[in-house]
């Protein structure tokens, strides 16, 4: 204890201390208290009061998002129903499209000039063909097209193209026919456009040439997509109107037969090796065997007919070679020669020991193209029943480099007897056309015409313009230049001297050089004449067709891709040989 509380007077002045001190303490907490109390009384009145609001807000929103979750789902349905409107309209019943023509105007201030399809057409829709013509823009210039919808219930999708002037016809400076070449390119992009919107049904103007016309709707459409999980539309073609049935099919058949030469072209190497190339051009021969005859010799058929140059190529490679031989009795009883074709097959061309960069060697799949153009054109000519007689060669073969290879400076041996020293492994294909020249005389050919991607150097002389042609004969020089102008798929001729065979001949080794004196040096010249040196025909043609073995955009009514050119200058010369007595 304290000594303080030991005094009674002590203690109470403390009491009376600590009273005055604690009643104005407690009067004013007393007082705190109070406020404190109804201040929050007062915020807990507010909060309830704001707390109603916010409760009437939330509902309000949640109506308002209710509301605009129904207005959502009403415009999503009102977007569908409109994108199936636009979709009906577009592709119509039966999903049909109609191609049709006009041509350049003569004076700016005449009305549309549309061919006789599309005249006969503007009749049934009273005239509103023209009235859209002239309100969609301006005239159309050649080969571009313009998509109407719904001007007609049987054609609700029609595409309209430029065709050029009329009456264009053969251009000298050109070396081929304007109007031909205009419909073709005309029609390409017409199909195509509709082809873009899924229409499965087309019919095509006419436009004054059924033929061409027919060439540039197959040519256009075709794409090869077989590897592809999402492809192109098939589109089904016919003839509109009052066209010529008869040059319809014509052109449809000569658009297929091209259209099957890009397709062994552009497949893969794995997809299409000789065996399997054989069997393709087997197959579509078939329907016709009644007037066709197919050999697909083997190995040992090859060496038994001493081959030897041909041999040497292929045996770098796992993959085994084929000769085949085709026979065509187009017109059995004539006494006439046979023509002979002859196509260079290397179905992967890899160099070699002689080995090509590697930017760009996928594309040498193609390097059967002089096969695959030849027997393209036979399959055509059987389907249009030529009365000609044709036999068709093609030595296929892989050219890979292996410890069974050709190696740079060996010696080989052709069917005639002469010597080659393979200087270079990757001019492989003057080396198995030599044995397929041979072996064509036995036939006693009215006339031979070969065909290779040869030379790189024939693309930088010409580049995708025109094949080359080396020949040893006037007369066949015209039949190909005449059905060249006729076909657009143009030819143009190229030395045949002395001055380059004398650089073939020439060779330390053996009877000849395979890449000549000057190795790079009109490359394509050389390569000729070392071909020549294996025929004895009076009636020859090398085709170099290295130059226009693609298409990039050179050829509107051919897509990006092998070009399978030139299958319908083949075909169009048997057929002029056929007329021909």
């Amino acid at each position: 204890m304290h000594p303080s509380w030991q005094y009674p007077e002590i203690k109470f002045n403390i009491a009376h201390m600590i009273a005055s001190v604690s009643r104005p303490c407690c009067e004013k907490m007393a007082h705190v208290h109070d406020m404190t109390t109804r201040n929050a009384k007062n915020v807990l009145s507010d909060d309830t009061n704001i707390m109603s609001d916010n409760g009437n807000t939330i509902c309000d929103t949640k109506n308002l998002i209710g509301k605009t979750k129904s207005v959502i789902s009403e415009t999503r349905n009102a977007i569908w129903e409109a994108k199936r409107a636009i979709r009906e309209i577009k592709c119509g019943i039966g999903d049909t499209g109609l191609v049709l023509g006009v041509y350049e105007k003569e004076k700016e201030s005449d009305t549309a000039c549309l061919t006789e399809a599309a005249a006969a057409f503007d009749r049934t829709v009273s005239g509103k063909l023209s009235d859209v013509l002239t309100v969609s823009g301006p005239p159309l210039k050649k080969g571009k097209s313009r998509v109407f919808y719904g001007l007609n219930q049987e054609f609700p999708n029609v595409a309209v193209v430029g065709l050029g002037k009329k009456g264009a016809g053969v251009c000298r400076k050109e070396h081929w026919d304007n109007s031909k070449e205009n419909i073709r390119a005309a029609v390409a992009v017409g199909c195509r456009q509709l082809q873009d919107l899924e229409i499965a049904h087309v019919e095509v103007d006419p436009c004054g040439d059924s033929q061409s016309a027919a060439e540039g709707a197959v040519l256009g459409l075709f794409e090869y997509d077989e590897l592809k999980s999402k492809k192109k539309t098939q589109v089904t073609l016919q003839l509109y109107g009052s066209g010529n049935d008869e040059a319809w099919a014509k052109g449809v058949l000569y658009g297929e037969g091209q259209n099957l030469a890009r397709r062994l072209m552009e497949a893969p190497a794995n997809h299409v090796t000789p065996t399997v190339f054989a069997d393709t051009i087997e197959q579509k021969l078939f329907p016709f065997s009644d007037k066709v005859i197919v050999h697909k010799r083997n190995k040992s058929w090859i060496e038994s007919e001493q081959m030897g140059a041909f041999l040497s190529v292929s045996k770098g490679s796992e993959e085994p070679p084929v000769f085949l031989e085709l026979h065509y009795a187009g017109n059995p009883d004539s006494t006439q020669a046979p023509l002979v074709l002859v196509g260079k097959g290397v179905t992967f061309d890899s160099g070699g020991i002689s080995i090509k960069p590697s930017a760009g060697m996928d594309a040498m799949r193609a390097d059967m193209g002089g096969a695959a153009t030849v027997c393209s054109a036979i399959v055509t000519a059987a389907a249009l029943q030529l009365p000609v007689n044709i036999v068709g060669l093609a030595p296929l073969c892989e050219n890979m480099p292996s410890g069974k290879a050709n190696k740079p400076g060996d010696v080989v041996k052709a069917k005639n007897g002469k010597t080659i020293q393979v200087d270079n492994t990757d001019a492989e294909g003057r080396l198995i056309l030599a044995d397929a020249l041979c072996y064509a005389h036995n036939f006693n050919p009215r006339a031979i015409v070969n065909a290779a991607t040869l030379t790189g150097a024939m693309d930088v002389a010409l580049g995708s313009a025109a094949t080359g042609v080396f020949t040893n004969s006037d007369w066949l020089w015209e039949q190909l230049h005449k059905a060249s102008v006729i076909t657009g798929d143009r030819v143009w001729r190229m030395p045949l001297f002395q001055h380059y065979s004398r650089q073939v001949t020439e060779s330390a080794l053996a009877d000849l050089n395979n890449i000549g004196k000057y190795s790079r040096s009109g490359g394509a010249c050389t390569a000729a004449a070392f071909l020549h040196e294996f025929v004895k025909a009076s009636h020859w043609a090398h085709l170099d067709i290295a130059g226009v073995m693609s298409n990039k955009d050179e050829v509107p009514y051919l897509r990006k891709g092998m070009s399978g050119r030139p299958t319908r200058t083949l075909v169009e010369l048997v057929a002029a040989l056929a007329t021909e007595s």
